[in-house]
């Protein structure tokens, strides 16, 4: 499930939850609700296809990977893991759950 939050204002972010309801990813903050729909529309479009997720490594050793959009930019970050294979956990579990995630505002 996509959740829409409106952070201050005009301004909103979002986030895709597992079934379990932990994040799995979350975006940017966007200037209008309309632009973070077309980022959560996106990210359902890229979330099947391994080659839009850049795996990273953080300064702490810690994984992390972000979703490219076919433009090269990010259209949501993961948090961070312990290890490799929770990271691929995770893009797998992106993989799964966007596509066919509703939204729901909150």
């Amino acid at each position: 499930m996509f959740e829409l939050k409106n952070k201050e204002g005009s301004s909103y972010h979002f986030t895709l939850k597992a079934k379990n309801g932990q994040v799995i990813l979350s975006s940017e903050v966007y200037n209008s609700k309309a632009a973070a729909q077309n980022g959560i529309a996106s990210v359902q479009k890229n979330a099947s296809e391994d080659g839009r997720y850049e795996r990273k490594t953080a300064k702490d050793g810690r994984f992390f990977f972000n979703l490219k959009a076919t433009n090269g930019q990010v259209i949501g970050s993961s948090q961070m893991y312990s290890s490799e294979s929770g990271m691929e956990n995770g893009i797998n579990s992106v993989k799964e759950n966007a596509p066919g995630a509703g939204t729901k505002e909150v």
